[in-house]
């Protein structure tokens, strides 16, 4: 389980049925367990979200490890790209900011 921080100003665009759209757009099919959204995409088994306040994004993945390198590498590509719109920071800012913890 990974918190990733929300960039401040950018809550506005996962707020409500925002986040789970944006789920549906890249991963395809999204199911509701209460205030969680729950995925599966590529070379993941699972991939659930929730969001905590308006500052905080918690993601769980499972991940199969047993797939192709190309199945693996779009896997990367979708779940960055989600990330980034989901909290507003591109790759290179979360890892600054999880040097800095």
């Amino acid at each position: 389980m990974t918190e990733y921080d929300i960039k401040r100003g950018h809550f506005e665009k996962i707020d409500g049925g925002k986040l789970e759209t944006l789920m549906r757009d890249l991963f395809g099919t999204v199911t509701k367990d209460g205030e969680k959204l729950r995925s599966t995409f590529g070379a993941m088994d699972s991939i659930i979200v929730r969001i905590e306040g308006k500052k905080s994004l918690v993601v769980e993945t499972r991940m199969n490890i047993k797939v192709d390198d190309k199945t693996a590498s779009e896997t990367i590509r979708v779940y960055n790209q989600f990330l980034e719109r989901s909290t507003g920071f591109t790759s290179k800012e979360r890892r600054k900011k999880a040097a800095k913890e």
